[in-house]
C-alpha cells in the first residue's frame, strides 16, 4: 500500500549516481496525488538536473511481469503510476564499480534517479502496475545499449517470483550472461582542432581511449550549416574545443578578419548552440589577448576584457558565447608552445644557423607547454571541477621573450648575449604587413586553477 505523508528526499545506493527518492504523495479516501517529476523542488534537493525530453510508461497487466536487464545511453527518472515492483539494477558501465548490484521495491511513493549505463530491471508484484521514467534523449533505433541476462549467476538478482514462473519475453531471456557483457563505455569526448599544436597535446594527454574522438577541421567543419546533423550529439559528454584561427597578424587584414570571426566567434556559437541543446560540458581555449595588458598586477579570471585586435576581440566574444552555457570551461592561457612551429624552435633554428635576433623586452609573461594546459583541462574534468573560466599558464616568475630567447641560446650551447632586447615599437617600426597589438603584461593569476588541485609547473622543461 503507498505511504501518504512521505518528505521529498535521498538515499543513496552502492551503485554511483543510482539514487532512491521518497516522494510526498498526498491521499484520502478518494484515491491520492502526488508531484512526479518537479524540476524546481527535486535540483533543490541535489537530483541531477538531468533535462528529460521524453516520458514513457510501460503497462503490466499479470504479476510477475518481468523486464530487463536493459542499459539505455541516457538518464532515466523512474517512477510508478500504480501498482508496486521488484526492481533491480546492475552497474554495465566501465569502472571499478561495473557488476554492482542493487535491489528494492518501489511504489507511487519512492522513485529512483538511474544514471547512464545502469542496468535497469524489473518485476511486477501486483496487476495493473505502471511503470513510467522520464528519459534525457529520444528513444533512437542508432542508440547504443548494453544487456545483461535476467538469470545471471553473477548479478544474482533475488527476484520474488522465480524467472520460471514469471512472465519473461523470449528476447529478454536471451540476454548475454556477464562473461559476454561488454562495459558502456562513458559518454563520448570530442576534440576539435587535433592536428595544432593543443589538438597533438590533447591527443597524447587522453590517448587512444575508446571514448575519445579527435577531429580536425576537414573531418568537422565548425562552421558548416550540416554541424547539428554532423553526428548523434547526445552520445557525447564533452567537446573540448581546441579548434581556434591564431594568426594575430593576419586577423588585421580584410581576409584575416573575416577568418579569425569565422573560427573563434561563428564556429564557437556552433558549437555551443550543440553542446546546449544536448547537455555537453564544453571546454574552450582562450587567450591573454582578451586584456589590454596595462593593469600591474596579475589578470584574474573576473577581471573586464578589453582586447586590442581583432584576434583579441573575437576571442572576447567567443568567450562570452561560451559562458553563457550551464556546463562549459573557459581555460585561459597565454604563450602557449608545443608539437610544431613556435618561439623556442625558432630561437633553436636561429641559434644554430648563427643569427643574432633581436626579441622583444617590454611583452612579459609566462611560458606554457601545451601538454599542460592539456593535463590542466583532464583535471578540471576528472575533478567535476566548478564550471566557469580558469587561467592556466606555466608557473614560476613572469619573464620576457627576450629572457626566453637568451635560456633557449644557453641551453643548446650558444652565447645568450647573441639575443639582442629591443622595445615592441622598435621591433614592428619597419613591418610592411598589418600587425597586432599586443598586451604588454599578460601574466595570469593562477590562483583558482591551483585551488581545485591543479598545480602548473614552476619552470616549463626548455
Amino acid at each position: 500500500m503507498t505511504e501518504f505523508g512521505k518528505a521529498l528526499g535521498a538515499t543513496e545506493t552502492p551503485i554511483p549516481g543510482l539514487v532512491v527518492w521518497d516522494l510526498p504523495v498526498h491521499g484520502d479516501s478518494r484515491g491520492w496525488f502526488k508531484e512526479n517529476w518537479q524540476r524546481e523542488k527535486m535540483v533543490a534537493a541535489g537530483l541531477p538536473d538531468f533535462g528529460p525530453v521524453q516520458n514513457n510508461i510501460s503497462f503490466n497487466d499479470a504479476v510477475g511481469t518481468t523486464r530487463g536487464i536493459h542499459a539505455e545511453p541516457w538518464d532515466k527518472w523512474v517512477s510508478i503510476a500504480s501498482g508496486r515492483v521488484f526492481a533491480a539494477w546492475v552497474d554495465l558501465r566501465e569502472g571499478p564499480t561495473f557488476g554492482t548490484v542493487f535491489s528494492t521495491e518501489l511504489d507511487p511513493s519512492r522513485a529512483i534517479f538511474v544514471p547512464r549505463g545502469v542496468g535497469n530491471s524489473y518485476q511486477t508484484l501486483e496487476p495493473d502496475t505502471s511503470y513510467t521514467y522520464l528519459v534525457n534523449d529520444h528513444w533512437s533505433p542508432d542508440a547504443t545499449y548494453t544487456f545483461l541476462n535476467l538469470a545471471d549467476d553473477t548479478a544474482a538478482v533475488p527476484w520474488p517470483i522465480p524467472l520460471d514462473r514469471a512472465e519473461v519475453s523470449a528476447k529478454d531471456l536471451a540476454h548475454p550472461r556477464f562473461a559476454d557483457v561488454t562495459p558502456m563505455p562513458p559518454r563520448k569526448i570530442l576534440v576539435t582542432g587535433a592536428n595544432g599544436q593543443l589538438g597533438r597535446a590533447l591527443r597524447a594527454e587522453f590517448g587512444d581511449a575508446r571514448h575519445v574522438e579527435y577531429a580536425t577541421r576537414a573531418d568537422l567543419d565548425l562552421v558548416s550549416p550540416d554541424l547539428a546533423t554532423a553526428r548523434r550529439w547526445r552520445d557525447y559528454g564533452t567537446i573540448i574545443n581546441a579548434a581556434a584561427f591564431t594568426a594575430v597578424d593576419l586577423a588585421e587584414t580584410p581576409e584575416g578578419r573575416r577568418e579569425a570571426w569565422a573560427g573563434n566567434v561563428t564556429g564557437v556559437a556552433a558549437l555551443a548552440a550543440i553542446a546546449g541543446a544536448n547537455g555537453i560540458t564544453l571546454v574552450h581555449v582562450s587567450s591573454d589577448y582578451v586584456f589590454d595588458g596595462t593593469l600591474d598586477r596579475p589578470y584574474r579570471e573576473d577581471d573586464a576584457l578589453s582586447p586590442l585586435g581583432v584576434y583579441g576581440q573575437t576571442k572576447a566574444a567567443g568567450d562570452a558565447v561560451v559562458a553563457s552555457l550551464p556546463k562549459h570551461y573557459i581555460v585561459r592561457t597565454s604563450w602557449v608552445i608545443g608539437d610544431g612551429r613556435n618561439f623556442v624552435q625558432t630561437m633553436a633554428s636561429l641559434a644554430e644557423r648563427g643569427v643574432d635576433p633581436k626579441v622583444v623586452d617590454d611583452q612579459i609573461g609566462r611560458l606554457t607547454f601545451a601538454a599542460d594546459v592539456a593535463s590542466g583541462i583532464r583535471h578540471l574534468l576528472a575533478s567535476q571541477a566548478e564550471h566557469g573560466i580558469y587561467n592556466l599558464t606555466g608557473g614560476g616568475p613572469p619573464t620576457s621573450w627576450a629572457d626566453i630567447a637568451r635560456r633557449v641560446f644557453d641551453l643548446s650551447g650558444h652565447d645568450p648575449e647573441r639575443v639582442t632586447a629591443v622595445s615592441t615599437e622598435d621591433y614592428f617600426h619597419a613591418s610592411t604587413v598589418p600587425v597586432a597589438p599586443r598586451p604588454r603584461n599578460s601574466v595570469l593569476d593562477l590562483t583558482k586553477i591551483t585551488e581545485t588541485g591543479f598545480t602548473p609547473r614552476l619552470r616549463p622543461p626548455l
